[in-house]
């Protein structure tokens, strides 16, 4: 009897035994997922991509929305067209001013950069320095004289007092409204009256055009279109580095000898960063 109950018991503990965790079979570790390296640079640190912004809050649209109303303006004018017409206008400014002719307009349109040369000189900073000003002056320059001289030997539109086919668009509107564009833009920071003051200039020498008969209401307005598009268009595709202090005091000149009885001035530039 006591035999049985033994080997009773001894089958119990071999079967407890089986199931102690410390004798089961331990399966072998999982693989790790090999890790994605495909997209591993499309967000780095998680940053969220940033929203793209409407089309009409971008800076090309911004800067040719008033040129392209301008020369629209001067497009829809041009050869007697529009309810207001050229030959209207042209009466109505005759009527006001019959016998006055000046050459002032020839002057005024380097007026703005008058304006732009005296304000620096009088040591308020300006946006840019003052090669990166030059250069985008120069662009400015090109873009304006390269479109509104091809516009106008397309156009081939007589001027009001007969004197050629170049009437449309007006250069010295153009000119001069590229000049206030650049003084505004680059002293838009410091006060709105630098450029209240160089618009007001470019303005008079669209009102004296049409004044001295030398052109329509359709080549002023288209003009100043031209002249504000080129300078825009100089400030988007300059690719200097901005920031930079003006050059004022920081250039010196000074008598140089060269030998062999050669002389000259020496130019020195420091900028400051």
């Amino acid at each position: 009897m006591r035999a049985q109950l033994f080997s009773r018991l001894t089958v119990l503990f071999l079967l407890l035994g089986s199931l102690n965790p410390t004798h089961a079979q331990v399966s072998p570790p999982s693989t790790p997922a090999t890790a994605d390296t495909i997209h591993k640079f499309e967000n780095p640190g998680g940053v969220s991509a940033p929203v793209k912004a409407k089309w009409y809050k971008s800076k090309l649209f911004k800067a040719t929305i008033v040129p392209a109303v301008l020369i629209g303006y001067g497009a829809y004018t041009f050869n007697g067209g529009g309810f207001y017409t050229n030959e209207q206008a042209n009466r109505d400014i005759h009527k006001l001013f019959p016998t006055y002719r000046t050459k002032l307009d020839n002057v005024l349109i380097v007026a703005p950069y008058l304006e732009l040369a005296a304000v620096g000189l009088a040591g308020v900073e300006s946006r840019d320095d003052r090669i990166n000003t030059l250069l985008i002056i120069a662009k400015g320059e090109a873009i304006m004289l390269a479109s509104t001289f091809a516009v106008k030997y397309l156009s081939r539109e007589e001027r009001p007092d007969g004197s050629d086919n170049l009437s449309f668009p007006s250069g010295h509107t153009a000119q001069a409204f590229l000049a206030a564009s650049i003084v505004h833009t680059e002293f838009r920071d410091k006060s709105q009256w630098y450029g209240i003051g160089a618009y007001t200039l470019a303005t008079s020498v669209a009102a004296l055009r049409m004044i001295n008969t030398k052109h329509w209401q359709s080549d002023v307005v288209a003009g100043a279109g031209f002249g504000i598009l080129s300078a825009h268009l100089a400030y988007l595709s300059h690719r200097n580095r901005w920031g930079r202090k003006s050059i004022g005091r920081d250039v010196g000149m000074a008598p140089a000898y060269f030998g062999n009885g050669a002389t000259g001035l020496t130019l020195s530039w420091h900028p400051k960063k």
